[in-house]
Order: C-alpha cells, then sequence, then structure tokens
C-alpha cells in the first residue's frame, strides 16, 4: 500500500476541523484507510541517518498514512481532504469540466512514427490561472512522484512532465532522435548537454538513475520540443530547465507520455482533477488536441464519468444488511460515487467521476457500499450452509510426509515455481520439447523463462549453492509442478510431487500424487529401507 505524508496542521486547516491522533485514526479506519505513523521530519532522519545529522529538521508533525494502490485520487492531500469531506458529507463531489478552447486558438501535439517503437503514447491538458503556494507546489511535485512510483511503474509504463506554458510555444512535438542530436539544458542544471552526455550524468545520481535503463540501450531517444525547437523534455528521465515551473507560475501544460493508453489516461485526469481546485475557474482543465502518426486526433483530457447500474438486493445479499435503495445510494454518494434510486427502486444508478478509475466491476460498488455501511456496524451471523471442514487428501498426505522425512532427519527445500529452460531440459539432458514445459511469454529473467516440470532443478540449485556445508546434505521438496496437457495444448495442474536428496544423490522420488497414478511411496537410504502406505489417504 502506499503511504501518504500529510502536515497534521495543513491537514486539519483543510478539514476544517482538529482531532486527536485517535479521533483522525477512527475516521481514516471508516473511510477505509489506516493512520500508519505519528511522526516528524526530524524524528524520520534520526531514525534513518542519526540524531547528529537531524539538528535543524523541521519538527512539524507529519501524519503517515496508508492508501489502497488502486485508490490514486488520494495519494495527496488535495485529493484526501476532498474525499474525506465527502464522506462526512461536508461538501458535495464536484463536478469537473472540460474546456475545449476555440479553433485556432487551443493547444496542440504532435506524435511522429519515430516514437512508435519506444513509447508510442501522449496526452496532454492544460491547467490555466493556477495559482501556487509553497505547500500546492511540493504538494504537486509529490502527487508526480506517488503515481511515478505506484500506477507509472517506476515510469515504465507513464512519465509525466509538467511545464511553465508561458515559457514555452505550441505546438509542441513529440518524436525520437539519435542521442547526439538531441541537447539541451536538463532541470536545475546549469549548461546543456547532449543527450549522451545526460545519461553519463545521471548514471551515479540516486534518484534518476533508476529509469535509464527504460530507453539507454534504444538507438533514438524520445524528446518534446516546441515551435522553436526548445526541449520541453526528454521522457522518461528529465525536464528541461527552460519550462521548469515555480510558485510564479500561472499556467502549467502537463505531458504524460508512455507505452501504456490507459494508464496515460487516468495519470493525466487524476493530476489535473487534484489541482484544478486552484486555478481561477475551479476544477476546470483546459484540453488539448493530440494527433497520431496514423493522422487521427485525440482531445484530452477525457474527464470521462460513466453510468452503471446496481441491484440494491446484491448489495443487501453480499453484505449481508438491509438497508432501502435510497440508504444504499447515499451510502455510495459518501464514497464519491453520486447515486440515486430509479424506476421502482430495483436499481441504483451510480455515476463514476474520472477520479475513481479503481471502479471497475459491481463489486467494487459493493466494497464502497461497505465501507460507508461500517465493516464495525455488519452484524455476524452463523452461516446458514451446514458443512464440516475438513482437509484436502492430497494436502493431509503431503503433510504427513514432510513430518516422517523431517523425522528422519531431511530439511526440507522450498524452491521457485519458476525455472530457465536449461535447468529443466539441457543441464538434466533432455529435450526441451520433451518436457511439455508451460512457457512464459515475456520472461524478465533468463532465470524464469517457464514453469517447473520437475522438482530436480531446484534441489540441485541448492545444493551447488551450499556445497562449503558439512556433508551429509538431506534435502527434499514436495510441491507442485505444471506441464502442457498434450491433448488441448494449454497448462494444467497435475499433482504434487516430491524429490529426495541424500548425500547429493538422489535416493527417492514420489511422482504425481494422484489416487489413479500412485499408492505406495518407497525411500531406500543407504542403511535401511522406509515404506510408507498412502493408500489410506488417496
Amino acid at each position: 500500500m502506499p503511504t501518504v505524508g500529510v502536515k497534521r496542521d495543513l491537514l486539519f486547516e483543510a478539514l476544517g476541523r482538529s482531532y486527536t491522533d485517535e479521533e483522525f485514526n477512527d475516521l481514516c479506519f471508516e473511510f477505509g484507510l489506516e493512520l500508519d505513523e505519528v511522526t516528524s521530519e526530524k524524528d524520520i532522519i534520526s531514525k534513518e541517518k542519526g540524531e547528529g545529522k537531524a539538528e535543524g529538521a523541521s519538527e512539524t508533525v507529519l501524519y503517515k498514512i496508508d492508501v489502497p494502490a488502486n485508490r490514486y485520487d488520494l495519494l495527496c492531500l488535495e485529493g484526501l481532504v476532498r474525499g474525506l469531506q465527502v464522506f462526512k458529507e461536508r461538501i458535495n463531489l464536484p463536478r469537473y469540466e472540460k474546456i475545449i478552447p476555440a479553433k485556432g486558438e487551443g493547444q496542440k501535439m504532435i506524435i511522429t512514427e519515430e516514437t512508435v517503437k519506444i513509447r508510442p503514447y501522449a496526452v496532454a491538458a492544460v491547467l490555466r490561472n493556477i495559482t501556487f503556494t509553497k505547500e500546492r507546489y511540493d504538494s504537486f511535485i509529490d502527487l508526480q512522484e506517488k503515481l511515478h512510483q505506484n500506477i507509472c511503474r517506476r515510469r515504465a509504463l507513464v512519465a509525466i512532465g509538467t511545464h511553465d506554458l508561458d515559457t514555452i510555444s505550441g505546438p509542441f512535438t513529440f518524436t525520437a532522435k539519435a542521442p547526439s542530436e538531441i541537447k539541451f539544458k536538463p532541470l536545475n542544471q546549469s549548461q546543456e548537454y547532449t543527450a549522451s552526455q545526460i545519461m553519463d550524468l545521471y548514471r551515479t545520481d540516486s534518484h534518476l538513475r533508476h529509469y535509464l535503463h527504460l530507453i539507454e540501450n534504444k538507438p533514438r531517444y524520445p524528446v518534446i520540443f516546441d515551435s522553436n525547437g526548445v526541449v520541453l523534455s526528454m521522457p522518461p528521465i528529465i525536464n528541461g530547465d527552460h519550462s521548469k515551473i515555480s510558485l510564479k507560475t500561472r499556467n502549467v501544460f502537463i505531458e504524460c507520455t508512455g507505452t501504456d493508453m490507459t494508464k496515460a489516461k487516468i495519470v493525466l485526469d487524476i493530476i489535473v482533477t487534484m489541482f484544478s481546485e486552484y486555478c481561477e475557474k475551479q476544477f476546470t482543465v483546459e484540453a488539448v488536441e493530440v494527433t497520431y502518426p496514423n493522422g487521427k486526433t485525440h482531445i484530452c483530457p477525457e474527464l470521462a464519468y460513466r453510468k452503471e447500474k446496481v441491484k440494491p438486493e446484491l448489495i443487501n445479499k453480499k453484505l449481508g444488511i438491509s438497508e432501502t435503495p435510497s440508504s444504499l445510494a447515499k451510502l455510495l454518494t459518501r464514497m464519491c460515487l453520486s447515486s440515486h434510486v430509479t424506476g421502482n427502486g430495483n436499481n441504483i444508478e451510480v455515476e463514476i467521476p474520472p477520479t475513481r478509475a479503481d471502479v471497475i466491476h459491481a463489486c467494487d460498488i459493493v466494497e464502497d457500499a461497505a465501507i460507508a455501511y461500517g465493516y464495525n456496524n455488519i452484524q455476524m451471523v452463523i452461516p446458514k450452509t451446514y458443512t464440516i471442514a475438513n482437509q484436502l487428501p492430497l494436502n493431509k498426505l503431503t503433510e504427513l510426509l514432510r513430518l516422517d522425512l523431517a523425522a528422519a532427519g531431511f530439511t526440507e527445500a522450498l524452491t521457485f515455481a519458476l525455472c530457465s529452460t536449461e535447468d529443466i531440459a539441457d543441464k538434466l539432458g533432455m529435450d526441451i520439447s520433451a518436457t511439455n514445459a508451460v512457457h512464459i511469454a515475456n520472461p524478465k529473467t533468463a532465470e524464469f523463462q517457464v514453469a517447473r516440470t520437475t522438482l530436480l532443478p531446484g534441489l540441485l540449485k541448492t545444493i551447488a549453492a551450499n556445497r562449503k556445508m558439512p556433508l551429509p546434505l538431506k534435502l527434499f521438496e514436495i510441491s507442485d509442478i505444471v506441464v502442457k496437457d498434450p491433448t488441448k495444448g494449454s497448462a494444467f495442474f497435475p499433482g504434487r510431487c516430491a524429490e529426495i536428496f541424500a548425500r547429493g544423490q538422489s535416493v527417492g522420488k514420489l511422482g504425481v500424487l494422484h489416487p489413479d497414478v500412485i499408492t505406495k511411496f518407497e525411500l531406500t537410504m543407504p542403511c535401511s529401507a522406509l515404506e510408507i502406505n498412502i493408500e489410506p489417504f488417496l
């Protein structure tokens, strides 16, 4: 779960009242959040670097609040306050409006073909006549970083750039050029660098070095520049210093580039809805026309509202409550889902705002109703189903095997379910086609290319990593394997396997644990034989 740090005094000022720590903790719980820690900048530095480094640090009280990973609208003070105020019915949910300028007066962004194989998508918007204070500015920057680490997947899916529109001139071009052809002054630097020099400059930077791998091996680097050739940014690495925003900035141009169009739209919607509150005309956003290489144009941000219908009986049944349709609609409205009863009370029409990208299915609506109703208010009842719980035979058998093998002096190993093709084929003297292995479509590393078809490679790797340990090495593993169904060409789970090693040699093997396949397991050892009759447990 992401953690949002907010200054307590600023938070209480925005909420319009003060709370004790216990009261605010209760409020967070009611809203589905968790007050993780009450601390200060000085306390944080003291814990991380020692008391000596904390001298002079701020002692302003900070609240560390855990937020659900899919609630992007709660990642900043603005969204957090807005959500809590609507929840407590102190304000109405604002209506976000997209303003499309007259023809020829709006901003445009043109995407060229060169970006297709690197970062093919881009969206943009403008916040007009915005007023920044130090606190608002810090929150604006912090939200971008929170989004980068969360939905943007460390800038791999989406990278955000914000610019002072009054220092640049549209239309803007998003293209890709050879590193030697890109030259500009990076953010907070004093001189210009080529793209290659910028990559070298930030190779040791504690923050930006983590993003260099996203483009450094590409023949061309993505770049955005204005009609005068001024570079705005080189996504996903760094913005240009020329267009950096400050407390005096009045008009902000926001661009989001990425490899995932859906995520880019969500990120842009979240940023503009959170900070359009500070525009002269609140909750309005100026649209930007984006032209793609195929000639199609897209007006963004979308700021799309959509409507869903859910039956009151479904909510009551899932939650075990008995609320009227109007009461349920009121609960959902408190969760920023404007709702009203339709027809004869058979349906509740729910309007999903652009800030709630996390609401995908009816179950998400039911969950919000549960939060607003209060989990502690749901009465506990005995289930009407009459059943007697029992352990699965396969689990019972394998647990007994684990106990007996451990009693015999063996140590259980737990290895990865994924391995390389070499592990299950070449290193075992087999052809990969004969293993019926299930391959990963997009493996992130050569070590995890296929699902294991045998437990042998994992145990061999364990032994190889423990060669310096005194003998005997007595290991065993009982776990799941995956093979391809030869009749359907799809993966299936055949059962559970076991491998036992003693002194570096395989001394026992339990094939697939399945009633039709095996009824007896034999483990041979140098001085004795252990036989376990497993038939009664199948």
